[in-house]
């Protein structure tokens, strides 16, 4: 292991997805990193962990791994045995749930009786607004569905979690949600949907350990690991304004605060009648709240998903928020202004000869995990080719 204040191979700034993997995938090609991360933990957002009432939590919102990729469920099967995830949420809006996202299920409860999916195709083409090429999600969402369907469920939810209208944000923010006519009410689409069965944060310890050349170090910033070591490439995985400094000023980012609550095992059975599953709070493992008057987008239940046997459970009511510099940015802002501010610092770390920048933060893009992964794992070939021979393969 290489001591602190020595000269690395590579210094890699971020200890989420993008680091680590990218950190495995150099050492165990021969060379030595170290990986160092601001807060006190590892697994950057995907962070989880035991809370006080014995439940399994993701810190930092859910994190639903899901992916089309083998090789990306292979790559990380080697640190990990997976835990199969049915994601199913709902929509709590005008005082009842509803089947979300829209589905043959969220029709029979609008129209309160039992449908086909040619009836709720028929429906949707009556209501549906013609846009042969949506610009917004705004746009896409009511092209697919029209108004009704529209209101009720993505306007008031969409300004809720980004502060701005539909109209003016991407179609990949309203478009990442499926919309089906048939009886499918899961939340994603992707062949494999999953979760390590331990938890996150015991994979990534095991991609540590699988990896002989790496030191992480914890609760160390950027300015300070630039001091302490001498590297021949970083590897960075933050905001990339805040790596050149605002020299642009501040791209627009969004972030988030949690509340947590824990539920002892009599006060669950007392709201079975609500979550009609015996040792649980709420019908689902998310339930989104697109009402004005809720201050929060969403509850996640994540007991539902990881095979935890507890007879406590614990929800996390997410809380969108204004983001300034100096507090933590959780999501790009996928509207056309953010682009083109981003273009500016893309040029920049284009020109950055012995720089990487990866990861949601680093090219400002609403990236998934499995495409974090993919984005790693194909920097790192990249770099073990210009590099090698490695000098402690």
């Amino acid at each position: 292991m290489p001591s602190p204040d020595a000269s690395v191979d590579f210094l890699i700034v971020g200890a989420g997805f993008s680091g680590l993997v990218t950190a495995e995938r150099l050492s165990n090609a021969g060379f030595r990193c170290v990986v160092v991360d601001k807060r006190p933990h590892l697994g950057g957002n995907a962070y989880d962990r035991v809370d006080a009432a014995g439940v399994l939590v993701h810190e930092y919102g859910p994190h639903y791994f899901r992916t089309n990729s083998p090789r990306i469920v292979e790559y990380l099967g080697k640190f990990t045995d997976w835990q199969d995830a049915d994601y199913k949420i709902k929509s709590y809006t005008d005082g009842r749930y509803w089947s979300f996202p829209i589905n043959l299920h969220t029709y029979e409860e609008i129209v309160g009786h039992a449908a086909t999916t040619e009836e709720f195709e028929a429906w949707i083409e009556q209501h549906r607004v013609p846009v042969d090429e949506p610009r917004n999600s705004e746009e896409l969402i009511l092209s697919k569905v029209g108004r009704e369907l529209y209101h009720r469920f993505y306007e008031g939810y969409t300004l809720k979690q980004w502060q701005r209208h539909p109209r003016d944000l991407d179609t990949s923010v309203c478009g990442r949600v499926p919309i089906r006519t048939n009886r499918d009410d899961r939340y994603l689409s992707e062949s494999f949907q999953a979760l390590p069965k331990k938890g996150y944060t015991a994979m990534f310890e095991q991609m540590l350990e699988a990896s002989p050349g790496v030191e992480l170090h914890l609760g160390v910033d950027f300015d300070e690991a630039c001091r302490r070591w001498r590297h021949r490439h970083l590897i960075f995985t933050g905001p990339v304004d805040e790596y050149f400094q605002r020299r642009y000023g501040a791209l627009p980012y969004r972030s988030l605060s949690f509340e947590h609550e824990s539920f002892t095992a009599d006060q669950l059975r007392a709201r079975e009648p609500v979550s009609g599953k015996p040792g649980f709070w709420q019908p689902a493992v998310q339930v989104n709240y697109p009402s004005a008057d809720v201050p929060y987008t969403r509850i996640v239940e994540i007991k539902h998903v990881t095979g935890q046997k507890i007879d406590t459970s614990t929800i996390i009511r997410e809380y969108p928020r204004n983001w300034t510099p100096g507090e933590e940015p959780f999501y790009p802002v996928p509207a056309d202004d953010a682009k083109t501010a981003y273009r500016r610092y893309a040029d920049l770390a284009a020109a950055e000869e012995n720089v990487s920048f990866i990861g949601r933060l680093a090219t400002y893009r609403y990236y998934n995990m499995d495409q974090v992964t993919g984005m790693a794992l194909a920097e790192a070939d990249r770099l073990i080719a210009r590099y090698s021979p490695a000098p402690h393969a």
